[in-house]
């Protein structure tokens, strides 16, 4: 058993720290948020991640779990201590570090004994060296500590099965044998363990992403081509993915990546490039691609509805950024719903878990009880987040209760075909042809083959 500090019970302190005390270790989570410490304290979760509630409860009955607001408390036995705290992105990508810099100058002013201090929040190419410098300065009087980078590759609505199961873990540091030290704390999962320096470790973690958010934005492309050129852009990534030089994993085209980790980190890496003389091509594109897919929506609906938006009423069905998680941070659906609303739209929305956070976050949308409201009396649907709620709705209900049997599929969650047959005017992503015997965009007479061909 260690003692494990994590600094941040934000998503991936407080998931990292359950998971810790979950394979036997003593783990204090601190924070400086009193209301949040005290809610932990009573069972009340910060965030929704499936499974996170009960992991929580058995770890704090085991006696291996505790929340505080004291550094001094958190730091008292600890061998390890991770720094697990937000770094929002500025308005021209480049990560905020001031929790980073609050959390280094106060474990190196509290700290009386050796440590291993981990950076395991999502931080720029330098930032390891950057926090020893901080913690040097900032003790009182010198004790030895080692800084570790140990990226976070957790994603939301899975977090504690990619903890418990990871494909891989990274750790870079100047001091091998601190690298290694932090490496057996996760040795127990039994997966591949990458231990480098410090800077690489930095950059694998936005490198990673990164890659991720661009494939996610070449589909997107893909599927505008399909749009145009009569192609189902479903049936292409099904056709690419079975490459295995190429793999299945996010090629669903749909409304655009979103969440805290993409849009924050492809900003970031681009904003790092640029700062050092560097044209991050690439890069501004797959943002470019994002901001796009997702401004589209509103344009297939504008259509739909013969050209206006003004005082028509649009349902929307899903607000998280994706499903399994009530985050609506960069969620493609707070960019569709304010793009309706400026165009005159009266816009009703509903997600199973995400309706709290999207009260504090959005205005101008009238927010419902469940998806049969949503849709009553709407003059088209769209669905934005494809949780399992939506997979089995009444569809007879919903196109009955509806002003215009109009739905736009921003995930591609439905069989076009099924839907016709319910009546509705159906529209995904990417998806040609629309039953019809066109593709979109297009007339017979364009599509009429050349002669030679």
């Amino acid at each position: 058993m260690k003692n494990i500090c994590v600094i941040g019970s934000g998503y991936v302190g407080l998931v990292t720290g359950t998971c810790f005390s979950d394979l036997g270790n003593k783990v204090v989570t601190v924070d400086i948020d009193e209301s949040k410490i005290a809610k932990l304290n009573q069972g009340v979760m910060p965030i929704y991640e499936p499974g996170l509630e009960e992991l929580v409860e058995r770890n704090v009955k085991a006696g291996r779990l505790s929340f505080t607001t004291s550094y001094e408390e958190g730091l008292k036995d600890a061998e390890f201590v991770f720094i697990c705290v937000g770094t929002p992105s500025a308005v021209d990508g480049e990560a905020d570090l001031k929790y980073v810099r609050s959390a280094a100058e106060t474990i190196a002013q509290q700290m009386d004994h050796p440590l291993v201090i981990i950076n395991k929040s999502t931080v720029p190419v330098g930032t390891g060296d950057w926090v020893a410098d901080i913690v040097s300065r900032m003790q009182p009087e010198p004790i030895d500590f080692a800084v570790v980078s140990c990226p976070e590759f957790l994603r939301e609505g899975s977090a504690i099965t990619d903890f418990m199961n990871p494909d891989r873990n990274v750790f870079g540091s100047t001091d091998q044998e601190a690298a290694e030290k932090v490496a057996g704390l996760y040795s127990a999962l039994g997966a591949p363990a990458v231990i480098t320096d410090i800077r690489t470790a930095e950059m694998i973690k936005y490198a990673s992403n990164a890659f991720l958010a661009t494939r996610i934005s070449f589909i997107n492309e893909i599927s505008i081509i399909c749009e145009r050129l009569g192609a189902d852009v479903t049936e292409v990534a099904r056709g690419m993915g079975l490459d295995k030089r190429i793999g299945p994993h996010f090629l669903q085209a749909g409304v655009g990546y979103g969440g805290s980790c993409f849009p924050k980190d492809v900003k970031a890496l681009a904003n790092m490039a640029l700062t050092h003389g560097m044209h991050p091509q690439l890069l501004n594109a797959v943002m470019d691609i994002n901001d796009f897919q997702r401004k589209q929506i509103a344009t297939k609906v504008r259509e739909l509805l013969g050209g206006s938006l003004d005082n028509k009423t649009i349902g929307v069905l899903g607000i998280a950024f994706k499903a399994n998680t009530d985050d609506i941070r960069e969620a493609p659906a707070l960019t569709v719903i304010r793009n309706l609303a400026n165009q005159g739209a009266n816009v009703k929305a509903y997600d199973p878990v995400a309706m709290e956070n999207a009260e504090r976050e959005i205005r101008n949308v009238t927010l419902v009880d469940d998806a049969y409201a949503v849709a009553e009396g709407a003059d088209a649907l769209i669905l934005l987040t494809d949780w399992n709620e939506f997979k089995n709705l009444d569809m007879k209900r919903v196109k009955e209760s509806m002003n215009e049997p109009l739905l736009v599929d921003g995930r591609n969650l439905y069989n076009p075909d099924d839907m016709r047959k319910f009546g509705f005017v159906y529209r995904g992503v990417g998806r040609g042809y629309n039953g019809e015997g066109v593709p979109n965009g297009h007339s017979d007479e364009a599509m009429a083959p050349v002669a030679g061909d």
